[in-house]
C-alpha cells in the first residue's frame, strides 16, 4: 500500500514524524531514585534538545486499560446518582445516562483515532489548535485545566465527608489535609504513580460495582434478607409508583450535567496514551474497554439503583455530590440490612474520589504543559524534571486543593456550588471539541491527499459517530439553558427564575467565550480553512508491515468476530 510518506518523500518533502521512543532514552539513563522522582536530583530540569517537552512514557498497557475502564468512576457515579434519581426518576436516571454513553462512546474513539495519529500531551486541547480555532483551542486548554482546578478541591472535601460516615468526630479540616497530603505524594512519583495508583484503585471500583449488581439482583428477585426491605420480589414496583419520571421534562433535563460530571475524565485515556512507550498497540485496546464500562457499569449499575432506591426517599433530599449518606450505593445496603455493605461501598467512595483528584492533578498539570510548550501560557510550566513530571504545572494544580477549605466556612458551600456548576458542564465543551476536531481532520486529511485506510485506528462510526456525539452534546447544553432559564422548585405561578438562577446554571458557557475572547485578543487567529490544517507535522512514525499483518489478519475473521473485535 503506498502511504504518504513515500508521496510526499518523492516530492522532496520530509513531514517531521515523532518517534514511537522519543523521551525514553532519559529515563533509561537515570538511576532507579531518579526515574521515579525519590531523591532531590529527581527535581532538576530534564536535559532536552531544542524546545520539546519530553514526559515520562513509562506508563504500561495495562494502566491504560484500566484507566480506560475504571478512571473516572467517582463521586458523580456514587454519590452523584442519587441527585439525579430525585430530581428525574428511574427512568430519566436511565435514559439520560444512556444518552451521554451513547455520546462519550463516540467521543472516546473519535480522540483515540486522533491520538493514535499525534502522539501529544494534553491532546485534546491541542487537537482544537490544530483543527478547528487556535483562539478556540486557547479556550479548550485553559477550560480543561479550569475543570480539573476545581475537581481536586471538591474531592478532598467529598473524602473528608465520607470518612463522617462513620462519625470519627475528627474535624473535617484534617481529613482534607491528610488526603490532599496522600495525593501530593502520589504524584511525586510522576506518572507511574498515578499508572499505578489508577490501576489498583480501578480494580477495586470494578469489583465492587460487579458485588454490588449482583447483591443488587438478588435483591430486586426478592432474596434479601428476612429482616430487610427486599425478603419478597421487589421488581420494577418503583417505575410504576411512584412512576419512571418525575418532575416531568424539565427533570428529565436536569440530568443531563449530572450525568456529564459522572463521565469526566474518560476523555483521560487519550491524555495517558501520549505517556505510554507504544500507544499504536496499547491504546486501540483502551478505548475498546470503554464499552464495558458504559454499559455494565453506568447503565446496569444504574438501573438496578433505579429499581431498589424510591426517586421521592427523603435521605435523597440532601444528594449530590458532597453528601454521601444520600449515596443510593449506600442506602441499599442500608434497606436490605446487610452488615458491614454500607461501610464497604463507602470505602470504595472514599478511594473513587481520592482518585479523581489524582486524575484532575495528572489532566489538569499535562494540559497546563502543553498550553505553555504552545505559549498559551507562561513559560516556567514547560519545566519537565529528570523524573519526567512536569513539576511546575503538577505544583499549580495540587495548590488549588486548598479551595476545599472554602466549605468549612459559612458561605463557603454556596461559593463551592457555583465552582461545581462550573466544572460540570466544562466537560460538555472538552468533548465536543474532540468530535469535531476529529470531523475536521478528516476532512483535511482527504483534501491533502491521504487516504482513510492510511488511519492506523479508525473511530467506529467514522465521522457520523463524531457528528452525532455533537449533535448529542448540542441537545444536552439547550435542556441545561431550559432548566438554567426554568429551574426546578419554581414556585407555582413563575415560569422563569431569577438572574441568579439562570447564571447558576449557565456560567461555564460564559467562561469558555471569555477564553475564547481572550485567546484571540493575543493570538489574532481564527478559524482554520480545510487547506490551513496540517495533518503531517508531529504525525507518528508507524510501522506499516505490522498494520498491514494485523488488516490482513483481520480481514480473515468471520463477520461476527470483526464487528466484536471493533467493540471489545
Amino acid at each position: 500500500m503506498a502511504s504518504k510518506e513515500s508521496v510526499t518523500e518523492e516530492k522532496g518533502i520530509t513531514p517531521p514524524r515523532v518517534s514511537a521512543d522519543h523521551g525514553e532514552h532519559w529515563r533509561q539513563e537515570e538511576d532507579f531514585m531518579t526515574r521515579n522522582g525519590l531523591n532531590l536530583k529527581s527535581f532538576q530540569r530534564r536535559p532536552v534538545g531544542a524546545s520539546v517537552v519530553e514526559l515520562d512514557k513509562s506508563m504500561k498497557p495495562r494502566h491504560l486499560h484500566m484507566i480506560a475502564i475504571g478512571g473516572s468512576i467517582g463521586a458523580g457515579f456514587f454519590v452523584g446518582s442519587g441527585s439525579a434519581l430525585a430530581n428525574g426518576g428511574p427512568g430519566s436516571l436511565l435514559i439520560d445516562f444512556l444518552i451521554m454513553g451513547v455520546m462519550i462512546f463516540n467521543v472516546v474513539y473519535a480522540l483515540g483515532e486522533l491520538a493514535v495519529m499525534y502522539p501529544i500531551s494534553g491532546g485534546f486541547y491541542t487537537y482544537s489548535t490544530r483543527f478547528i480555532d487556535p483562539s478556540w483551542g486557547f479556550a479548550m486548554g485553559w477550560n480543561y485545566v479550569f475543570q480539573w482546578a476545581i475537581v481536586l478541591p471538591l474531592e478532598l472535601t467529598v473524602a473528608g465527608l465520607t470518612v463522617e460516615y462513620w462519625e470519627a468526630g475528627v474535624p473535617i479540616a484534617v481529613w482534607i489535609t491528610l488526603f490532599w497530603l496522600f495525593i501530593i505524594i502520589i504524584n511525586a512519583w510522576g506518572t507511574l504513580g498515578y499508572a499505578e495508583e489508577e490501576f489498583w484503585s480501578s480494580c477495586l471500583k470494578l469489583s465492587a460495582t460487579v458485588i454490588f449488581m449482583i447483591i443488587a439482583l438478588v435483591c430486586v428477585l426478592g432474596g434479601g434478607p428476612d429482616n430487610g426491605r427486599y425478603n419478597e420480589y421487589w421488581g420494577a414496583r418503583y417505575w410504576y409508583n411512584p412512576g419512571a419520571f418525575k418532575n416531568g421534562f424539565k427533570g428529565f433535563c436536569s440530568v443531563f450535567v449530572t450525568a456529564a460530571f459522572a463521565f469526566s475524565g474518560t476523555e483521560l485515556v487519550g491524555l495517558a496514551a501520549a505517556e505510554t512507550k507504544n500507544p499504536l498497540k496499547s491504546l486501540p485496546g483502551a478505548i475498546r474497554q470503554v464499552f464495558w464500562r458504559i454499559t455494565l457499569f453506568y447503565v446496569l449499575g444504574l438501573m438496578f439503583v433505579g429499581l431498589l432506591i424510591d426517586c421521592n426517599d427523603t435521605r435523597l433530599l440532601g444528594s449530590g455530590y458532597i453528601d454521601v449518606k444520600a449515596s443510593p450505593f449506600v442506602l441499599v445496603g442500608e434497606y436490605a440490612n446487610l452488615p458491614g455493605f454500607d461501610s464497604f461501598m463507602n470505602v470504595v467512595i472514599l478511594v473513587s474520589v481520592v482518585s479523581i483528584g489524582v486524575s484532575g492533578v495528572y489532566g489538569g498539570s499535562r494540559t497546563l504543559t502543553a498550553l505553555a510548550e504552545q505559549g498559551y501560557a507562561p513559560k516556567p510550566f514547560t519545566y519537565i524534571d529528570r523524573s519526567g513530571r512536569p513539576l511546575f504545572s503538577v505544583v499549580a494544580i495540587l495548590l488549588m486543593g486548598a479551595l476545599a477549605y472554602m466549605n468549612l466556612a459559612a458561605d463557603g458551600e454556596l461559593v463551592f456550588g457555583w465552582l461545581l456548576q462550573l466544572s460540570g458542564m466544562a466537560a460538555l465543551f472538552t468533548w465536543g471539541s474532540i468530535c469535531l476536531a476529529h470531523i475536521r481532520f478528516r476532512k483535511a486529511w482527504v483534501y491533502h491527499g491521504h487516504t482513510i485506510d492510511e488511519i492506523p485506528f479508525k473511530a467506529i462510526g467514522g465521522v457520523y459517530g463524531s457528528w452525532l456525539g455533537l449533535t448529542l452534546i448540542f441537545i444536552v447544553l439547550i435542556a441545561q439553558f431550559y432548566t438554567a432559564v426554568s429551574p426546578l422548585g419554581l414556585d407555582p405561578g413563575k415560569k422563569t427564575g431569577t438572574a441568579e438562577d439562570f447564571f447558576y446554571g449557565y456560567l461555564a458557557f460564559f467562561v469558555v467565550l471569555c477564553f475564547w475572547i481572550c485567546g484571540y485578543l493575543w493570538k489574532r487567529q481564527g478559524w482554520l480553512r480545510t487547506a490551513q490544517m496540517d495533518v503531517d507535522s508531529g504525525r507518528r512514525e508507524l510501522d506499516w508491515d505490522y498494520i498491514n499483518k494485523e488488516r490482513a489478519e483481520r480481514a480473515s475473521w468471520p463477520t461476527w468476530r470483526r464487528i466484536s473485535s471493533h467493540i471489545f
